[in-house]
């Protein structure tokens, strides 16, 4: 009756009104590594070689083979496994990264002040840390001022050292250098 079930829409006992199982995809295709490009070879694909030694060799299509028998690295070749793998692309495993380690504070005694001076130091307050670094500089800046007037004293003797020729510089020393040219 121009397609209609004659049991009804809602009949689970006919086939036409069954669900369809989607096939299932469980199914195993045997596939084989190409001996240059490491890429999968499906069946009814690729070439096979078999060398003098009895080496058999299988590849995925004739470029691979043209490229093999020229004796090309497939490691110098960007499409390949190979280049992949040595340039470190694609894959990479979490556990085969280097984690670094972070530093730990570490104190160390230093030339002139022991470990125990340094930590009072530390515990000082800032405001008298700050004052014996005020103090630390005068005391510097007079220092500084008793040079000079050593200096001024002695300084007739000294200015004839201090005083050097300058000398010209020798030819070609500037402008652009050519790598290029062999001598």
């Amino acid at each position: 009756h121009f397609g209609y079930s004659r049991c009804g829409a809602g009949c689970e006992h006919c086939p036409h009104q069954r669900q369809r199982q989607p096939p299932s995809n469980n199914m195993v295709i045997k596939t084989d590594l190409c001996a240059y490009s490491e890429y999968r070879i499906y069946p009814g694909r690729g070439k096979r070689f078999v060398a003098k030694d009895g080496k058999i060799s299988f590849f995925i299509n004739s470029k691979v083979d043209a490229l093999f028998h020229q004796r090309i690295k497939p490691s110098k070749l960007r499409w390949t496994q190979a280049w992949r793998r040595m340039n470190k692309k694609g894959k990479v495993d979490e556990q085969s990264k280097k984690r670094t380690r972070k530093v730990q504070k570490f104190q160390k005694a230093i030339v002139g002040m022991s470990l125990e001076d340094i930590k009072k130091k530390k515990a000082q307050k800032p405001e008298l840390r700050q004052q014996a670094k005020e103090q630390a500089a005068k005391e510097a800046k007079a220092r500084q001022a008793q040079k000079p007037k050593a200096a001024a004293k002695g300084g007739a003797k000294a200015a004839p050292k201090q005083k050097a020729q300058k000398l010209p510089k020798a030819a070609g020393g500037g402008g652009k250098k050519d790598f290029k040219s062999k001598k």
